[in-house]
């Protein structure tokens, strides 16, 4: 076995997402929301993509670009368990990891192919704008999916259920900003939101404000025990 291999992205994403903070922490929880991955020159025609039509649902491994210099340990907090438990690193799903690779799986919308190249539109995507793509792989429903597989840490995904209340001025803006963007962006909002992105210390302090990046938009929130409040809605100029 030699000692170190040689990868080169073969494909790039465009997503609304342009911060790590509010991104879903897996695939699917944010249907509503729409990326775009761009096969880049050398693996851009109709050959390497025949018979990906057929597909509802595609695999993308990636690089976490964003934490590829920021090395590894052992054991992580993972968010999910409050960030007061450690687990070994190959026990969660870390971007920081000895090799940064990541997995996700993406609904299949549609595919562009023009003089300019091959371009998937995927739905569900959990993916930082511009992150390098290595792979692209079918879903395979007949093994990809199963059903009695567990796993305690993480056995379901349990949306927030406090009601989502927007200011008046957020509400002027969530309509002006969707037809601008032609997006559902009050979906997206309440998706993003329902997954609560809050840091887990964090969770107690019912008048702390976050801001998520969505689209070229701040989105200013808060979250009380009965509420999600959306404060403000701006374009980041």
């Amino acid at each position: 076995m030699q000692d170190t291999y040689t990868l080169q992205p073969i494909a790039v994403v465009k997503s609304p997402y342009k911060e790590k903070f509010g991104i879903p922490r897996q695939p699917g929880l944010a249907d509503t929301v729409v990326s775009t991955i761009t096969l880049l020159p050398n693996y851009s025609s109709e050959e390497s993509i025949r018979g990906l039509q057929d597909c509802s649902h595609i695999w993308l491994i990636f690089i976490f670009s964003e934490c590829v210099d920021k090395g590894w340990k052992p054991t992580v907090r993972p968010p999910r368990l409050g960030g007061n438990k450690r687990l070994g690193v190959f026990s969660t799903r870390s971007p920081f990891r000895p090799n940064p690779i990541g997995l996700s799986s993406v609904k299949l919308l549609e595919i562009h192919t023009t003089e300019c190249g091959v371009e998937l539109t995927v739905s569900g995507a959990d993916l930082l704008d511009g992150t390098p793509i290595l792979d692209i792989k079918p879903y395979l429903p007949y093994s990809d999916s199963l059903p009695e597989a567990t796993f305690p840490f993480a056995e379901t995904i349990t949306p927030l259920a406090q009601t989502l209340l927007f200011s008046d001025n957020a509400l002027s803006a969530l309509q002006t900003e969707a037809q601008r963007l032609q997006q559902p962006l009050k979906s997206q909002i309440s998706e993003l939101l329902k997954c609560d992105p809050r840091p887990a210390y964090k969770k107690n302090d019912p008048d702390k404000a976050y801001g998520i990046r969505l689209h070229d938009l701040n989105i200013r929130f808060r979250i009380t025990d009965t509420h999600i409040y959306v404060d403000t809605i701006e374009q980041v100029r």
